[in-house]
């Protein structure tokens, strides 16, 4: 990121928020192993067929899905796979945290 200008840094910031979003992500991780309608993406997260949408909506708007219409449907995918190397670098950072704090807590257990 050094010497980047603030307008590259905006966009940065705002793809990270396109993230921040536990339905997103949820969203993005049905969207890894195949492409998928609204309609399957609602029934699958138990969102909203709704809801389902406007995240898509906001995922295309920062470019991390592509959808293409066929016939009355319209499938997504995600545009970038490499978004889940991200996403598995962060989660497993996550999850390392956990494992440290988990037996940091068993330390003070008593036997």
């Amino acid at each position: 990121m050094k010497d980047l200008p603030d307008k590259a840094l905006d966009q940065i910031a705002a793809y990270f928020q396109a993230l921040s979003e536990p339905t997103r992500l949820k969203i993005l991780n049905l969207l890894r192993e195949q492409e998928r309608s609204v309609g399957e993406l609602a029934q699958l997260s138990s969102y909203s067929a709704a809801n389902v949408s406007r995240h898509l909506s906001y995922l295309a708007q920062h470019g991390l899905v592509e959808r293409e219409s066929r016939g009355v449907s319209v499938f997504y995918r995600v545009s970038d796979p490499s978004i889940y190397a991200l996403c598995d670098l962060v989660c497993g950072n996550i999850a390392r945290r956990y494992e440290q704090a988990s037996s940091d807590r068993a330390v003070f257990k008593p036997d």
